[in-house]
């Protein structure tokens, strides 16, 4: 099996991770470099739970492969800390076990970077790719809102 050196860029810090040519960067990202906040669900791209931030884009890294992340700017869950939308998660009560809220914070993040006048049908339509298993998504659609309205948001 081939493996090889790669350089990740996450969160802003540099990382220099030995994989094979088959791993995904989820697995890359929790097992390899111990950032554990991105969630393994399915594990073929349905519930949203290893949603991270690609080049601007929210990507499912169940979906990826590690090598196709090299020399990309990669952000996760842990990059978001503190910041507006993990903010109105904790305001709104937007989760309840928590495991699929790094997705959907990530997929909100996403969506307020590139709609920032996002409608609620748009906010809807753009959580439709995370999947919660124990709670309603009208919290969870209120915080997006909250986000959206409290634009003094410039972290990726």
């Amino acid at each position: 099996m081939t493996s090889r050196i790669v350089t990740l860029s996450i969160n802003n810090d540099q990382y220099h991770v030995h994989v094979r040519n088959i791993d995904t960067l989820l697995f890359t990202i929790r097992e390899k470099i111990g950032l554990t906040g991105t969630k393994p669900g399915c594990l073929n791209g349905d519930c949203g739970a290893c949603t991270v931030n690609i080049n601007g884009e929210a990507i499912k890294s169940c979906l990826m492969l590690t090598v196709e992340a090299e020399n990309k700017c990669i952000t996760t869950i842990e990059g978001l800390q503190d910041t507006t939308i993990q903010k109105a998660f904790i305001e709104k009560f937007a989760f309840q076990c928590g495991y699929c809220t790094p997705g959907f914070i990530m997929n909100g993040n996403d969506l307020i970077h590139n709609e920032p006048n996002a409608s609620d049908s748009m906010i809807k339509s753009y959580l439709e790719s995370n999947i919660c298993r124990c709670t309603g998504y009208q919290e969870i659609e209120e915080a997006v809102k909250e986000a959206l309205t409290n634009n003094n948001y410039d972290n990726r």
